[in-house]
């Protein structure tokens, strides 16, 4: 019940932060690293990414393929994040302290997420089209 209360959280929260690369695209576009190109694109594919992984995992028959989605997304952002903490300088809108917490918070939500990925050997698993031959 929890974990299934905690997956409704992180799916929502997901999807709600793509949507907010939509409503909030200057803020996001301000925070890409100098060294990654096409940020206003990357912006925006990576907000209807989260979106698609957020609702995808309230859906029962994709929501492990969503879960692995989100994972490579947050690993994929993780660079950006520690490049703001280490030039601190360029982001005076945010606190030196936030920017360092963020980077064991993200690692906290990677094990979040990859509670959701991994195959739960105590469910089920549904027979293969080999089986029912």
């Amino acid at each position: 019940m929890v974990k299934t209360a905690l997956k409704n959280v992180l799916g929502i929260a997901f999807a709600l932060a793509g949507a907010n690369h939509f409503v909030m695209t200057d803020f996001y576009v301000s925070i890409m690293p100098p060294y990654l190109p096409w940020h206003l694109f990357l912006v925006y594919l990576s907000g209807v990414i989260e979106f698609a992984c957020g609702v995808g995992l309230l859906v029962p028959r994709i929501s492990r393929v969503a879960a692995w989605g989100m994972f490579a997304t947050s690993l994929a952002v993780f660079p950006a994040n520690i490049h703001m903490a280490l030039h601190t300088g360029l982001y005076p809108q945010f606190s030196v302290t936030a920017m360092w917490l963020r980077l064991p918070l993200q690692l906290v939500l990677l094990v979040w997420i990859y509670w959701y990925a991994r195959e739960d050997k105590k469910a089920p698993r549904p027979e293969g089209l080999v089986e029912r031959l």
